[in-house]
């Protein structure tokens, strides 16, 4: 379990498609101390709960199915790519942002990008199965950042990022058209089903 409170933007530094199965193994550099990380713990990369199975001063590697691939945009991950990091949540640390799974729920697309002030106003476009858990003030979950909802328009929702999310994330160099894996806050998810089950 996560905050959303990125703690390192990571770096792939090599990928290895694994011959046929469809799955890949991706080694991720990281400021992180990993004296601490056992092999089997799991860090949320770009807001997927991955399982750490090596490491290396500075790097660690972690295997992806073709499932996870097919669901997330870590199929396009290459040499190169970063990604927000976040090491799983223990009990007495802060809960600075909300309860984070790192289960992604849908991919979700940039479609704008406005300065607004000091901050940054980023509109997305998320599939519909993921957008009607979306509600203006709401929590949700961007690459891994915990963010609150500004406002709503049908499958389209905004947020906006201050200077300090900008910076120690990789909403600092998002561009328009770029994939984005989201996942909607739980609580959003069982009011959801508890409406739908009051109708039956």
């Amino acid at each position: 379990m996560f905050t959303g409170i990125v703690t390192d933007i990571g770096e792939i530094v090599s990928v290895d498609t694994g011959g046929n199965s469809g799955d890949r193994r991706f080694v991720i550099a990281t400021k992180h101390d990993l004296k601490a990380v056992p092999i089997g713990a799991s860090i949320a990369c770009s807001g997927c709960c991955l399982t750490v199975v090596e490491k290396a001063d500075g790097r660690f590697a972690v295997d992806v199915s073709d499932e996870s691939l097919s669901k997330t945009h870590l199929g396009g991950w290459k040499v190169g790519s970063r990604l927000n990091l976040e090491l799983s949540l223990k009990l007495g640390d802060e809960l600075g942002g909300h309860l984070v799974y790192g289960h992604v729920d849908g991919v979700g697309r940039i479609v704008a990008i406005t300065p607004v002030g000091g901050s940054v106003r980023f509109d997305f476009e998320a599939p519909g199965e993921v957008a009607r858990f979306v509600a203006p003030k709401g929590s949700i979950t961007i690459d891994g950042i915990s963010l609150t909802v500004n406002e709503v328009d049908g499958n389209r929702f905004s947020v906006n990022a201050i200077p300090h999310t900008q910076a120690v994330t990789t909403l600092g160099r998002a561009k328009v058209g770029q994939q984005v894996n989201l996942e909607v806050d739980m609580l959003a998810r069982y009011v959801a089903r508890l409406l739908e089950h009051g109708k039956t």
